[in-house]
């Protein structure tokens, strides 16, 4: 890997379909952006849709040519899951990156908590449901974005949903480390099944995104506030990490790519180890098949 890739060695993506989830700001919308301004077509997944078309305006305002299109996903509700998948004809790179962070306790329709929900539950059916058609896709692979904080994270397997005692920090390192057990066990089912869909995961650092300010409250919300004043880069440079796991051939089934600087925090891409606990192949596999059972989607 170049030691400061950026995002003028991405390939020409012209002939990609590349769906990005949370696409319409932050990591998602740069993400958006800069394959689009090398010629992929991609589809912006959002929540809100309207907000999706204002950001594809504006992306079109500095990439005229770029073929984007806006489509309803809400990764909280499987149903709409299964309904944004039914829409998908061709997918060669799925970008697993929407998310919340640390809000007050939520339950998704299905009675899931909120953060592990869409985080990981949203993602894992969404990967299953496209695995097929990212089979027939060329140089295929799904990047699954983690965080840094997926190293305080451990899966509560007998308080899933956080009724006895819910934490919006913990339960966000919960999802961020369910993503990161996620993507290494997609990786290995896929080696073992000789597929040549790669699964790559990536975190930003400490990104400037709008994710600190809308899902924590009160004195959470104060404290982001500051550190992203004080301690976080801009959500471009944020975005490099899974810009190269989703563009550049470099990448290996397995990988997981962060910012090169101290404490993975910022800086140019290039990779990083995960948490010594997600290499765990029991939790992986116990993850994996009560993830199953939950979204009722076989990956």
């Amino acid at each position: 890997m170049r030691a400061r890739w950026n995002v003028t060695h991405i390939p020409h993506q012209a002939g990609r379909t590349i769906v990005v989830t949370g696409a319409n700001s932050g990591l998602g919308y740069v993400t958006t952006r800069e394959l689009a301004r090398h010629g992929g077509h991609l589809i912006m997944a959002v929540r809100n849709v309207a907000a999706g078309r204002a950001a594809r305006a504006a992306l079109l305002a500095e990439v005229p040519d770029a073929a984007v299109d806006v489509r309803h996903l809400d990764l909280a509700d499987l149903d709409s899951v299964r309904a944004f998948a039914d829409t998908v004809e061709r997918v060669d790179v799925l970008v697993n990156n929407a998310g919340i962070m640390m809000p007050p306790r939520a339950l998704t329709p299905q009675g899931h908590e909120s953060q592990f929900g869409t985080n990981h539950l949203g993602h894992f059916a969404l990967t299953g449901l496209l695995l097929g058609r990212l089979r027939a896709g060329r140089d295929a692979r799904v990047v699954t974005v983690s965080s840094s904080l997926h190293r305080r994270g451990a899966i509560f397997w007998d308080d899933l949903t956080g009724a006895r005692r819910y934490s919006p920090t913990a339960y966000y390192a919960q999802s961020k480390f369910a993503n990161v057990l996620f993507g290494l066990e997609l990786d290995r089912r896929l080696r073992a099944a000789g597929d040549a869909v790669l699964s790559v995961l990536a975190h930003p650092g400490y990104a400037a995104t709008n994710l600190q300010s809308t899902g924590p409250t009160g004195w959470l919300r104060r404290a982001m506030r500051v550190s992203n004043a004080v301690m976080a880069q801009d959500v471009a440079t944020g975005a490099l990490s899974q810009l190269y796991a989703a563009s550049d051939p470099g990448a290996v089934g397995g990988m997981f790519i962060g910012p090169a600087g101290l404490g993975e925090m910022r800086g140019f891409p290039k990779v990083v180890r995960p948490v010594a606990s997600a290499l765990s192949l029991e939790e992986a596999a116990r993850l994996w098949t009560v993830s199953e059972e939950l979204t009722g989607v076989a990956v």
